[in-house]
């Protein structure tokens, strides 16, 4: 699969939000994207997933089979999660029986079987977010994107997902992922890219796969919003999470805090925003959204 030449933007005259973006994606091998918070990540994985067309440049030998798990899951659908994966992977080609068998298969292997039968707006965000990433391994895709899919993953959900991932590139897939935790499968991707203003560029930490790569502070249990604000480039990033139970000490950046009703709000230079989110999800935080309030071209994310 290959990117020559791609753009993005989301009106004709409006800015680009990527900008001649070249990649290669071989069959069998692991993508990590990296980048600051706002630089154009999420628009990347979605035109390579086929879910947004490139406004500039063509992708050609996209596989048939693609599966994508984006940031926010559309947990309001009027069904059951085994319905919704039942649904999704008839989509996908497959018949009724093998699919009903999946579906068990991959709430199994995620540790929600028990929510099998509940409507999708009754599961928590947790489990919805289990649904999200099981609905993308449904068919064994040949392309599998993932877009922060480990956020408000437990940690067992987490280590699943690690190895359904490596299941996927043995098996000859291409998998491209963007995730928060500098250490998730840290040392096994093929090739690392970082966004950067539009642009992407191979980055000299890229190493073949060779193998796999804090305590929860008392206090109550309260949403968090977390600002960044990067004053080189004139961004302001939102991070809401949910689900810690209070912050650890010694935060990274040492964030200004302040609680607002139930929400914790803290603001962090950008030099620091990395570390910061590292520190959250090691003390329990689940990273629910992330939305830029400006970037430098004004582009959405």
């Amino acid at each position: 699969m290959i990117l020559e030449g791609v753009g993005r933007r989301y009106t004709p005259r409006g800015p680009w939000v990527l900008r001649e973006v070249g990649l290669d994606l071989p069959a069998g091998t692991l993508t990590r994207v990296t980048g600051t918070n706002g630089t154009g990540k999420s628009t990347l994985l979605r035109v390579i997933a086929g879910i947004d067309a490139p406004s500039a440049g063509r992708v050609s030998a996209r596989p048939a089979r693609t599966a994508y798990v984006p940031e926010r899951f559309p947990a309001a659908l009027p069904l059951t999660a085994t319905g919704y994966l039942v649904h999704l992977a008839r989509i996908q080609g497959l018949d009724g029986r093998t699919a009903r068998a999946r579906a068990g298969e991959w709430l199994d292997r995620f540790g929600a079987s028990a929510y099998g039968n509940t409507p999708l707006a009754a599961l928590s965000k947790g489990t919805s977010q289990k649904v999200a990433v099981a609905q993308a391994l449904l068919a064994g895709p040949d392309l599998l994107v993932l877009d922060e899919a480990w956020t408000g993953l437990d940690t067992a959900a987490r280590a699943e997902l690690d190895r359904a991932v490596r299941e996927r590139v043995a098996a000859g897939a291409r998998v491209v992922f963007v995730d928060h935790d500098p250490a998730r499968l840290e040392g096994e991707a093929d090739a690392e890219y970082r966004v950067s203003a539009g642009r992407v560029h191979r980055t000299d930490r890229t190493v073949p796969a060779t193998g796999p790569g804090a305590p929860v502070a008392n206090g109550t249990r309260v949403g968090i919003s977390v600002e960044t604000t990067d004053t080189a480039a004139g961004t302001r990033i939102r991070i809401a999470a949910s689900g810690g139970t209070g912050l650890p000490e010694g935060l990274p950046g040492s964030p200004a805090c302040a609680v607002r009703g139930p929400r914790l709000v803290a603001t962090v230079g950008a030099d620091h925003s990395d570390t910061l989110l590292r520190a959250l999800l090691d003390a329990g935080w689940h990273i629910e959204q992330l939305t830029a309030e400006a970037t430098t071209e004004g582009a959405p994310l």
